[in-house]
C-alpha cells in the first residue's frame, strides 16, 4: 500500500479532492484530510454543534457557511473533530488521522503532526514539508491506495490545483527555513491570507495571457552493445615433485698387495747399488666411486590459448514513451461534467469501471460537439467519424466500451 498525498491552499478545493476520491471508488476508511482553521469559524461551529452534528450531517451539507464545508466533509469521511496543534494553532481533521492526533477525544495533540504522518507512512522529511504547508493555511488530503489503484489517485488529486510542494520549499528556504518548528508562533489569518495571495499572483503571468505548459513527451530509445564479462577460465599452476630413484653400478678399486719371497742367489752390482740405497717408495691404490649427475631436460610442454566462439543471442525487453492524452474542454466543461457523472451512474454504474476511465470519452464526445466537422451530423455517421478520430489519436480504449458515453456527451451539447 502507498499513501498518496497532497497539499491545496484552499479547504473547498480539498473538499472537492475528497468527494471525487470517494466517487472514483477510494474507501472512506482510507481517506484522510487537515486544515488549518486560521479564523477558527470550523472549530466554533464544531463546538457549538458537538451534540447535533452527526444527527444533522447530510442536512447542514447543502446548508451555507462553515456547516456546508463541515457537512460534506463530515459526510464523506470517517469522523471528523477539531482540535489544536502546538506551532499551527487551530486545526480540523477527518479520517483516521484524527486519531492518531487527538485519540480518544477531540481538543488537544496528543502527538505532533510530524509523528501523526510519519506513523500513517509519510518520510519524515516530506512529513515536516506538509506540516509546514498546514501551518501556512494549506490543507493536507492523504489517501491510502494499492499498487494497482495509486495512480489513479493521483490523476484525481492533480485535477483540484495542488501545490508544488518542491517550489515552495525552495522559496522558504530562500527566507530561513530549514524545518518544522512546533515551537513557532502560529501565523495570524492575515498573514495566512497574504502568503496565499503572494502565490496566487505569481503564477498569473504579467501579460494577463494563460501560461504556456510544456509537457515533455519522453520515448526510450533502444541501443544493443555489447561488452565483455568473465564466463569462467582455466588455471595453471606448477610445482617440483620427487621420486626415489636407484640403480646398481659396477665400481673398480685398486688394492696393494706386498709380498715376500725368500731367495738364495749370489747379489749382482745391481742388486748392490739399489739395496745399499736410501729410499721411500709411494705405491697410491685408486678406485671408482658412485656419482649422480643430474640433467634437467623438456618432456613436455603446455600451450594455454582462447579459443573465441559467436553465438546469436536475442535480447528483449521494454520502452517506455510519455503518451499525452489532450482533452480540449471549453468554459462549460465543469457544468456538463455533473451531468456526465449522473449518465455514469445510471449506464455504466455495474460496467466495472470507475468514471474515471470513460471521463475522456466524456471529453472527447464534448469536444466534438464543439467541432463543426461533427455538429450536424447525424447518429451513425457521427459515430463512424467518430470511431475513425478516435482510434486515430491512439487512445487504447475500445471504442464499444466507451461508444454511449461519447454520444451522450455530444449529443448533450447539441441540444
Amino acid at each position: 500500500m502507498r499513501m498518496v498525498v497532497g497539499l491545496y491552499d484552499r479547504l473547498e478545493d480539498a473538499q472537492q479532492v475528497v468527494r471525487a476520491l470517494v466517487d472514483a471508488g477510494f474507501h472512506r476508511d482510507n481517506i484522510n484530510l487537515i486544515s488549518r482553521d486560521e479564523k477558527g469559524e470550523y472549530t466554533s461551529y464544531l463546538q457549538s454543534h458537538e451534540g447535533e452534528f452527526e444527527a444533522k450531517k447530510e442536512g447542514i451539507a447543502t446548508g451555507a457557511g462553515a456547516g456546508a464545508v463541515l457537512g460534506g466533509i463530515g459526510g464523506l469521511l470517517v469522523g471528523l473533530g477539531a482540535l489544536a496543534i502546538p506551532g499551527i494553532g487551530p486545526v480540523i481533521a477527518a479520517g483516521p488521522i484524527l486519531s492518531a492526533l487527538a485519540g480518544a477525544g477531540v481538543g488537544a495533540a496528543v502527538g505532533g503532526l510530524v509523528g501523526a504522518l510519519v506513523e500513517m507512512g509519510v518520510p519524515e522529511d516530506q512529513a515536516n514539508r506538509y506540516a509546514e504547508g498546514i501551518r501556512r493555511g494549506g490543507t493536507l488530503v492523504l489517501v491510502r491506495a494499492d499498487e494497482a489503484n495509486s495512480g489513479r489517485a493521483v490523476d484525481v488529486m492533480n485535477r483540484f490545483n495542488p501545490i508544488d510542494i518542491n517550489r515552495r520549499v525552495e522559496d522558504w528556504r530562500s527566507h530561513k527555513w530549514t524545518r518544522f518548528d512546533e515551537r513557532a508562533k502560529p501565523l495570524e489569518a492575515d498573514e495566512i491570507e497574504a502568503e496565499r495571495l503572494r502565490y496566487e499572483e505569481e503564477s498569473i503571468p504579467v501579460t494577463g495571457q494563460s501560461p504556456d505548459v510544456t509537457i515533455p513527451v519522453v520515448e526510450e530509445d533502444v541501443r544493443v552493445g555489447k561488452r565483455e564479462v568473465e564466463r569462467g577460465g582455466v588455471r595453471i599452476s606448477t610445482y617440483t615433485t620427487e621420486e626415489p630413484f636407484e640403480e646398481q653400478v659396477n665400481l673398480r678399486r685398486e688394492r696393494v698387495d706386498v709380498e715376500r719371497h725368500p731367495v738364495d742367489r749370489p747379489a749382482t752390482d745391481r742388486d748392490i747399488e739399489e739395496a745399499f740405497k736410501d729410499r721411500t717408495m709411494d705405491v697410491t691404490e685408486k678406485g671408482e666411486e658412485a656419482m649422480i649427475q643430474k640433467e634437467a631436460r623438456v618432456t613436455e610442454e603446455v600451450h594455454v590459448r582462447k579459443d573465441v566462439d559467436e553465438t546469436s543471442e536475442t535480447v528483449r525487453d521494454t520502452v517506455r514513451r510519455t503518451e499525452v492524452d489532450v482533452e480540449r474542454l471549453g468554459p462549460e466543461w465543469n457544468r456538463y461534467e455533473t451531468r456526465y457523472q449522473e449518465h455514469f451512474r445510471t449506464t455504466f454504474g455495474r460496467s466495472g469501471h470507475d468514471y474515471d476511465y470513460y471521463r475522456p470519452a466524456y471529453a472527447f464526445g464534448y469536444e466534438l460537439a464543439h467541432d463543426e466537422r461533427f455538429r450536424d451530423l447525424d447518429r451513425s455517421r457521427f459515430e463512424m467519424e467518430a470511431r475513425r478520430e478516435w482510434e486515430r489519436r491512439g487512445n487504447r480504449t475500445a471504442w464499444d466500451d466507451i461508444r454511449d458515453a461519447v454520444y451522450h456527451a455530444w449529443e448533450s451539447i447539441r441540444r
